[in-house]
């Protein structure tokens, strides 16, 4: 029954233009856009273009996948009665949810190797076997994060239109505020100081450091973890009084 429905979701996302855009066409391209314009940089730790920008273009991948096409969707369904037709279906509810975890997890994994494939042969990024481990590790740990995160903030929207709006401001937000387009050092201090309180911007350096093998455990490595840990509780908080209210 799971694979079944797996199989339905994962057909529905690739027919869903408006989803895909977002998610697996509009980052890869940035992507390459960046590097013809900035690939010959160095950065910091003496990062290259590729280095830097792969893992934070596989995260934006995550986060817009994770924020589009699971916590948006949930929007679309309830607002459009769907949701209540699903607890007279013969699938049950929770099959629906792994349905959706895992299909968001399997999207993003394609991103996650076409971004690095891209890396290697446009960008001459190295390769590491027990690196690529460790990343992806901890890229699976972002997926759910991100779940739970997706889960809280769209759980407080009733209409599909107010959740669209939302959606393509917060991505836009989050492309220039967690360091994805160009390095937050450079940007304005009001920009720097909006970008720490990004939870994508912490997760983008954590996720650098690690696919580099630079992770050192400092007070800014401290305060990021701990900054998605007290975020992860409340939007777990979140989650348990929204169901209670249900």
């Amino acid at each position: 029954m799971l694979l079944t429905q797996l199989k339905y979701d994962l057909i529905m996302f690739s027919r869903e233009i408006f989803y895909l855009a977002f998610s697996l066409i509009i980052p890869p391209v940035t992507y390459i856009f960046l590097g013809q314009l900035f690939g010959e940089n160095t950065y910091a730790n003496g990062l290259t273009y590729a280095e830097v920008y792969t893992p934070s273009f596989i995260l934006l991948i995550t986060f817009s996948v994770i924020f589009f096409a699971f916590g948006f969707e949930q929007v679309v369904n309830r607002s459009s009665g769907v949701e209540k037709r699903i607890l007279l279906a013969p699938v049950s509810k929770k099959i629906l949810l792994v349905s959706n975890i895992l299909r968001s997890i399997i999207v993003t994994s394609v991103g996650y190797f076409f971004i690095q494939m891209l890396g290697i042969f446009v960008y001459n990024l190295p390769f590491d076997y027990m690196n690529f481990i460790s990343s992806y590790a901890f890229f699976l740990l972002l997926n759910i994060l991100l779940l739970i995160f997706a889960s809280a903030i769209y759980s407080f929207f009733k209409e599909m239109k107010s959740a669209l709006v939302f959606s393509i401001v917060i991505f836009q937000f989050v492309m220039f505020t967690g360091g994805f387009a160009l390095p937050i050092e450079i940007m304005p201090k009001f920009v720097q100081m909006i970008a720490y309180l990004n939870p994508l911007y912490h997760m983008n350096q954590l996720f650098i450091a690690i696919w580099n093998n630079q992770l050192h455990f400092d007070t800014d490595t401290f305060l990021s973890l701990g900054y998605a840990l007290f975020l992860l509780i409340i939007s777990y908080l979140i989650i348990q009084r929204q169901r209670k209210t249900v």
